[in-house]
């Protein structure tokens, strides 16, 4: 479990396919690797893995083919920064929201809009994800756990104040781009038990 409040921002160092269904990451990252054990959790653009190794400050990840589909890990390169949290401790602050680190869908950065001191960013709404996104929900992008500011029936926005803009990879993506979406697991919840009642 996550509070979609990164870290660090890492770098990735190495990409290797396994398989023609996986492949294998390294990452860096000193701050979330200063502790991490073979096993861990880390979240990686909001994605979570389990580390396998860990030396200097590189960790390494399996990632299997069905994540490599349902998220933007597959577009990343070497070089590419990436937003890094470690899993939740018990007892900690919880800054952001319930994150799971299991990505829900992928959607594109549509447009970007400077306001007084913060910006304006919307993102595409996949069809099957707009139920559960509501105006100031939360919501997690690229691992960022955020509030909506405004949804329509296919785009949702939120504002980026520069703090985050500067400490994460969402202040540097390009329209167009793709980001990894993970709605609020509450929401799936409420809807499982809403749908079984007879209303």
């Amino acid at each position: 479990m996550f509070t979609g409040i990164v870290e660090e921002l890492g770098e990735i160092v190495r990409l290797t396919e396994g398989s023609a269904d996986s492949a294998v990451i390294a990452v860096r990252g000193p701050l979330v690797t200063s502790d991490a054990r073979d096993g861990d959790s880390i979240a990686v653009n909001g994605v979570c893995l389990t580390v396998i190794d860990n030396v200097d400050g590189v960790f390494t990840a399996d990632v299997m083919g069905e994540t490599l589909r349902r998220s933007s890990l597959g577009a990343l390169k070497v070089g590419s920064n990436v937003n890094l949290e470690r899993a939740a401790a018990l007892g900690s602050r919880l800054g952001g929201h319930l994150v799971q680190g299991h990505v829900d869908g992928v959607a594109t950065l549509i447009g970007r809009e400077p306001a007084d001191q913060w910006e304006v960013v919307t993102f595409s709404l996949p069809a099957e994800l707009a139920k559960y996104v509501v105006e100031k929900g939360s919501i997690t992008v690229d691992g960022v756990s955020l509030t909506v500011m405004a949804v329509t029936e296919d785009t949702f926005s939120v504002g980026m104040i520069p703090a985050t803009s500067k400490h994460t990879v969402l202040g540097s993506k390009a329209i167009g781009e793709p980001v990894n979406l993970e709605v609020d697991v509450i929401a799936k919840y409420v809807e499982k038990m809403l749908g079984s009642r007879n209303v």
